[in-house]
């Protein structure tokens, strides 16, 4: 069970989406913000059908068994570097973020180091708090739409088997949406280039929803 989630940059349009999603589904979900209380203006306004906590991003992770990370990737270092010693005995990191820049009309995947937005967060996060990668691929527009089915795979790999098992319980609880765990945390490269595809292929073809199905297993 994923017990209580955190979800950082909780306010954003990929973060609100999974944080309005998880409270549907009966989770326990504590939005994490630097900015509390403008945080808890936006969750009011959300009407959501179970109540929605809000707690500066420290008393988030640190009352939380599941943290998601949700800001932008330029923030990751920052963030971790003040919240790394809250994290719960036993806590796992689930990483959204994607390295994608947009200037002059043209989209980019950053060059990290590590060779993932995800393998980098790992290099930066304490050793004792598992990693895992999920929901970068599906649209922060579809996730924000709460009535709108997901009806798609997600991609989940992580950095042990406890790790992708509680990501994808965790997405286990959103309806319409199947996992496909792709195994190591190296899996994420490949994961965020195809985080990079789907963009591609909404702007291409003037969609917004675009998404991935696996067939044959």
């Amino acid at each position: 069970m994923a017990g209580t989630v955190a979800i950082l940059g909780g306010t954003g349009q990929q973060g609100g989406g999974l944080a309005r999603r998880l409270a549907q589904a009966g989770v326990s979900v504590i939005v994490g913000s630097r900015d509390p209380d403008r945080a808890r203006e936006t969750v009011q306004s959300w009407a959501a059908s179970r109540p929605i906590e809000v707690a500066d991003y420290a008393g988030a992770v640190a009352a939380a068994q599941t943290t998601v990370l949700a800001v932008p990737f330029e923030s990751v270092d920052t963030l971790l570097a003040a919240i790394g010693p809250h994290f719960a005995e036993d806590a796992v990191l689930v990483d959204v973020t994607v390295p994608i820049t947009f200037a002059g009309g043209r989209m980019a995947l950053v060059d990290v180091p590590e060779g993932s937005a995800a393998e980098h967060v790992r290099a930066t996060l304490p050793l004792r708090v598992g990693l895992a990668c999920a929901f970068k691929t599906i649209p922060a527009r579809l996730l924000a739409a709460l009535d709108a089915p997901l009806d798609c795979d997600e991609f989940i790999c992580g950095d042990s088997d406890a790790a992708r098992a509680r990501a994808a319980a965790l997405a286990a609880l959103l309806p319409g949406l199947r996992t496909v765990d792709v195994g190591p945390l190296v899996r994420a490269r490949s994961i965020e280039h195809m985080t990079a595809l789907a963009i591609a292929i909404n702007r291409r073809h003037k969609v917004h929803d675009a998404r991935f199905r696996v067939v044959g297993i």
